[in-house]
């Protein structure tokens, strides 16, 4: 038994053709010459560099919320600091006043200062 082809294969290849590739090319009716060129490339550097600007500006308005932020926190260390020492005076007076040394003690009947 031979086996004979009922049906001839044609190859796509022979007319050029490759796999996923359109058969019709489109041709744009519009030209740009090369000033049109020249001035879309300045338009897109100019987008580029405006786009670029926005950006390191708005990096600049966080550098100052921060500066704002650290001198904030400066600031208060510094309040608590007299604060802190405010309270230990307090205390130390009140710990003085309220001491047993203090309650023994007396007033004395006269003083007098001595004159250099």
């Amino acid at each position: 038994m031979s086996y004979q082809r009922t049906q001839q294969f044609q190859s796509r290849r022979a007319n050029n053709w490759n796999r996923n590739q359109n058969t019709v090319a489109f041709v744009s009716a519009v030209k740009l010459g090369p000033i049109a060129h020249t001035v879309l490339i300045a338009l897109m550097i100019t987008v580029l560099g405006l786009i670029y600007l926005t950006q390191a500006t708005r990096a600049t308005s966080y550098d100052y919320e921060a500066q704002k932020i650290d001198s904030q926190i400066a600031d208060l260390t510094t309040k608590k600091g007299d604060l802190e020492v405010e309270n230990a005076r307090l205390t130390a007076l009140e710990a003085v006043k309220n001491s047993t040394v203090a309650k023994a003690m007396t007033t004395p009947a006269s003083t007098e200062y001595v004159r250099q």
